[in-house]
């Protein structure tokens, strides 16, 4: 749609677009560019360096062509420096039309588009005084304090610190001017480079006609590929940004990129960037809720202490898409031609535990209920236990201790604390929901259906080799997907493994939620969900998808009277929240905006007081179906086999971009 509307604005004169697109469809972009726009040349911009290869790694800025259904480089091989408008020299962009006389399109991923030099931290550490073997800041020689706390060097990991120094009064009580002191710097003894975008938007602002951004849900945030995106929308005359899931259900989740987009406009209504710009938006179109807690001090001439807190909830004004979305965006999404693709179901499995891991389950339940009872309101209790919760079921093993940490007033630092020891059971028993995915899966593969499978728990406690190891016991073919394979070649590894026989892939949801087309894999598992509703509605419609020609089936698999089914059926009440905030209305969920503000509170505080939501997770789906019935009409679906779908040349399976497409 996007490519479309560029082509037909541009009405045959010659023109040049930029893409920034998530790095596993940077392939699948090129695809469509060339099946779609006639006559156009398609570019990947790799990096800022010299044309040619580093082992596997291209460099520079190369042509690319469907050869073969697949996308290889050749053809013109350059670097964005050639582009740059020198002095004395033609406009770069008259030089490009007599080299490139029609469309032409350079497409970059999202990691290369920020990707810029290294850096490193520069503090020290105090070798003598008060502060002996304290990290320290070297422009002030005081140790680095954060909420009343010193700052470990063990803390500072892979985030840049720094400090404001200089604001307060001096000895002589005059006023000094407040100073930025980063505690980190370029490292100059690694490679020296720059973020292809900031060459662009430095040296090459009038080169490109227009631009896309591709799913800008993720560059909602103040990050460097957010900041790309603001880079990218300064450079080009148009913009069109796309994105099948526009708000994850607060109001401010628009606020970086409205102001990446339309900053005059933001300025204009009073906003400013940062923290404080996002403060008063939300309290313009979001929903805020203020708590105030009174306690009585012991003094009974004082004062009571007051402490007010204001927390953001689940919610949207829709004054937001009267005065800012309604003339910037289009919305079309699938529902919209669900009459001419297959049927899309969903429908949560509960399965009752074994009774040696349910006796488990329970005595870990206990000790976490009286942790988090005598230590409210510490985070790290509520995330850890909480999650041990939600894993220990799907991996009853190698847990070890559960430890938490709160702050000690005398060693001026938090200290370590046991909050639950778990039980280990036997790794060679099937329990009860694998032997229900094992039954699920071999009746799907012997109607020929392959399938995919999520699960969170991919690190310390990984959940998807114990998966893998299940299934293969029952002569099932699988295969993990894992953070190794490079984003950009994740197609090419789906491809090269279905060749191979895979019939089952295990995955992390996030690993494929954006951009991905799973046409092979009509039935999908979650055996875990997460608390992410942008990675679950993503993940959940990776088959159903234009083209796809067989019925779609999403399973969550979850343990009753668990924490797992108290996190299915939240997570099914914020999806009702967020699919309202597109328009997509019910009561459930406009009453699901007064809930809990977030996933992990809602189950802490259910398990410590036993207060049920009043629905099992089964019937929060349910009205999930039912609601979706409405937007999808039953589709005619002539029953065929799926192997007659995994045969499709790639021009049938032509995939578009069918997606919330915001005009500037």
């Amino acid at each position: 749609m996007a490519l479309s509307a560029i082509h037909v604005r541009s009405a045959g004169r010659p023109y040049s677009a930029l893409v920034m697109a998530p790095p596993n469809i940077v392939g699948k972009w090129c695809r469509e560019v060339l099946i779609t726009v006639p006559g156009a040349r398609v570019f990947i911009i790799d990096s800022l360096r010299t044309p040619g290869q580093s082992g596997a790694n291209p460099h520079g800025v190369n042509e690319v062509r469907y050869r073969n259904g697949r996308i290889v480089r050749e053809g013109l091989h350059t670097t964005l420096t050639d582009f740059r408008l020198r002095k004395n020299s033609k406009s770069a962009r008259d030089r490009w039309q007599k080299i490139c006389p029609g469309p032409s399109f350079f497409i970059v991923g999202r990691d290369r588009a920020k990707l810029s030099f290294f850096w490193k931290h520069c503090y020290a550490v105090a070798k003598s005084g008060p502060c002996l073997g304290s990290v320290i800041n070297p422009d002030t020689g005081a140790p680095l304090i954060v909420n009343d706390e010193r700052v470990l060097a063990s803390e500072f990991e892979k985030v840049r610190r720094s400090e404001i120094i200089g604001d307060a009064a001096d000895d002589r009580g005059k006023n000094r001017r407040a100073m930025y002191s980063p505690l980190w710097q370029a490292d100059g003894g690694r490679i020296r480079r720059f973020a292809p975008l900031e060459f662009i938007g430095r040296y090459m602002p009038d080169f490109f006609d227009y631009g896309i951004a591709d799913e800008v849900h993720e560059l909602k945030g103040d990050t460097a590929q957010g900041n790309a995106l603001g880079t990218m929308a300064r450079s080009v005359d148009r913009i069109a940004v796309l994105t099948g899931t526009l708000m994850g259900g607060y109001a401010d989740d628009l606020f970086n990129v409205l102001y990446r987009l339309e900053p005059h406009k933001m300025v204009t209504e009073g906003y400013e960037w940062g923290e404080s710009g996002v403060r008063n938006f939300a309290e313009s179109y979001g929903v805020l809720e203020r708590v105030t807690i009174i306690a009585p001090e012991e003094n009974a001439c004082s004062k009571a202490k007051v402490t007010k807190q204001v927390k953001r909830k689940p919610g949207a004004s829709p004054l937001l898409f009267g005065k800012f979305l309604m003339e910037l965006g289009a919305f079309v999404s699938l529902e919209d031609i669900s009459s001419e693709l297959p049927s899309y179901r969903e429908e949560v499995i509960g399965v009752d535990m074994d009774e040696p891991l349910a006796k488990a389950y329970a005595d870990l339940e206990k000790q976490i209920k009286e942790a988090l009872e005598e230590h409210r309101g510490n985070h790290s209790v509520i995330s850890t236990a909480l999650n041990a919760l939600l894993a220990y079921p799907d991996r009853p093993y190698g847990f070890g201790d559960l430890i938490g940490t709160e702050y000690d007033p005398e060693l001026h630092r938090r200290v370590p604390f046991l909050i639950a020891q778990t039980q280990d059971l036997s790794e060679d028993f099937s329990y009860a929901k694998e032997r229900q995915l094992v039954e699920c899966v071999k009746a799907d593969l012997a109607r020929g259906r392959k399938c995919q499978i999520y699960a969170v728990y991919t690190a310390k406690r990984d959940v998807t080799r114990r998966l893998e190891r299940v299934l293969s016991q029952e002569g099932i073919r699988v295969s993990i997907l894992t953070a190794q394979v490079p984003p950009d070649q994740r197609e090419a590894w789906y491809e090269r493994e279905l060749r191979d026989g895979m019939q089952v892939c295990v995955a992390h949801p996030r690993l494929v939620s954006v951009g991905m087309d799973l046409l092979w894999a009509p039935s999908i598992y979650f055996v875990q969900t997460g608390y992410s509703i942008y990675t679950l509605r993503q993940a959940s419609r990776r088959s159903w998808r234009i083209g796809q020609r067989s019925n779609v089936v999403v399973r969550f698999l979850t343990y009753n009277e668990t924490m797992q089914t108290s996190c299915l059926r939240l997570m099914g009440k914020k999806l009702l929240v967020s699919l309202a905030m597109e328009g997509k209305f019910s009561n459930e969920g406009l009453q699901g905006i007064e809930d809990d503000d977030d996933v992990l509170t809602a189950m802490a505080r259910e398990l410590v007081t036993q207060r049920g939501v009043g629905e099992s997770a089964s019937a929060i789906w349910k009205l999930l179906r039912d609601r979706n019935s409405f937007h999808y009409p039953e589709a005619k679906t002539i029953p065929i086999d799926d192997s007659v779908a995994m045969d499709l040349p790639p021009q049938q399976a032509y995939t578009p971009a069918v997606q919330l497409t915001l005009f500037e």
